[in-house]
């Protein structure tokens, strides 16, 4: 085989191993996204099973911990996917845009804050 046609071939399995990257980078965001949104819901979960836990702000505080974990999971996995896909240049497939995961941690982030203060204004 020719050297001209060995350098294309590789050329190729680069760009194939570049798209695969940018490809498992979205599925592990959404992966933590996953993960920030099973936090929200420990927390909610145990604000829920230990409500009647005297002094009330104790479940409350609680519950805000986790919510709060959550939303730091949320930024963790926008920052970190932003930064990966700002080194990689996809070839055949179209990734989100760094702006498409910063919308969603904004809005799994606000979700989480009106949880918070549902729990405390609210409940």
């Amino acid at each position: 085989m020719p050297a001209e046609d060995r350098t294309h071939l590789a050329e190729d399995r680069t760009a194939f191993a570049e798209d695969r990257t940018a490809l498992a980078n979205e599925r592990t965001f959404a992966g933590w996204m996953r993960t920030g949104l099973a936090a929200v819901a420990v927390g909610i979960g145990f604000h829920a099973l230990f409500r009647s836990i005297e002094p009330l702000w104790v479940p409350k505080a609680l519950a805000t911990v986790f919510v709060l974990v959550g939303i730091f999971i949320f930024w963790a996995a926008e920052r970190r996917a932003c930064a990966v896909m700002e080194r990689l240049d996809t070839h055949q497939v179209r990734t989100a845009a760094n702006r498409s995961l910063r919308i969603i941690a904004v809005a799994l982030s606000l979700g989480a804050l009106g949880l918070i203060a549902g729990l405390w204004l609210l409940v």
